[in-house]
């Protein structure tokens, strides 16, 4: 009978498929890239900068929080309240975003009538706003697999897991992203350009709500 896997290896591979369906079930980790990208006339390499910032950020924090977690031999319940009271604030976050960005895009084409890809304050304050929103927001699967190594004090294996979970995280995002850029493009969403500002926040807000009440 051949050995078992080693604990590593299985602490591994358990990582890297939580963090590509914690990705890819996520629709707050590509929707609002892609519609805020489309929306603010982003080219696909600023929409892509955009997201591997706010993904890394989005990683990060957890693993701010896992590392004070394990340093201090917090228990895990408790680890996961705070992460779960985090998602929540962040899924709101994006709902008033949104809305708020909608009820702004609304306003600026009734009053003004003009382009929605002009200078403008959003233009700036967009990347931030998301970046704070996913900063707040975390990474659920992390904090356990975090705990089994750190625990264990096995550093090595600690380290490879934040990698493995950051690096395929942030990279299916963009992947996602990247989709669903040419998505839009393809399918020439674009031409109806009067209101894609007011979509772009709306779809936020829905990508929010689907976090908050579904669970997604």
């Amino acid at each position: 009978m051949p050995d078992p896997l080693p604990t590593a290896t299985v602490l591994l591979g358990t990582t890297a498929t939580l963090a590509i369906v914690h990705a890819l079930l996520g629709v707050d980790h590509s929707l609002p890239f892609v519609a805020l990208g489309r929306a603010r006339g982003w080219s696909l390499r600023r929409t892509l900068l955009v997201t591997a910032t706010c993904g890394g950020g989005h990683v990060l924090s957890s693993v701010a929080i896992g590392a004070v977690g394990v340093g201090l031999g917090i228990a895990t319940d408790a680890l996961l309240w705070i992460e779960s009271a985090r998602g929540e604030l962040a899924a709101a976050l994006l709902i008033g975003f949104g809305l708020a960005y909608a009820a702004w895009a609304a306003w600026r084409r009734l009053r003004t009538n003009d382009d929605p890809t002009r200078r403008n304050p959003a233009t700036r304050v967009t990347p931030w706003a998301l970046f704070i929103v996913f900063v707040l927001g975390p990474c659920e699967p992390l904090i356990p697999l975090m705990v089994v190594p750190g625990m264990a004090h096995d550093w090595l294996t600690l380290g490879a897991v934040i990698a493995v979970f950051g690096v395929l995280t942030v990279g299916v995002m963009l992947a996602a992203v990247a989709a669903g850029h040419r998505g839009v493009e393809l399918l020439g969403i674009g031409r109806w350009s009067r209101h894609t500002d007011v979509a772009a926040g709306l779809v936020v807000a829905a990508s929010g709500a689907a976090v908050l009440f579904l669970g997604l």
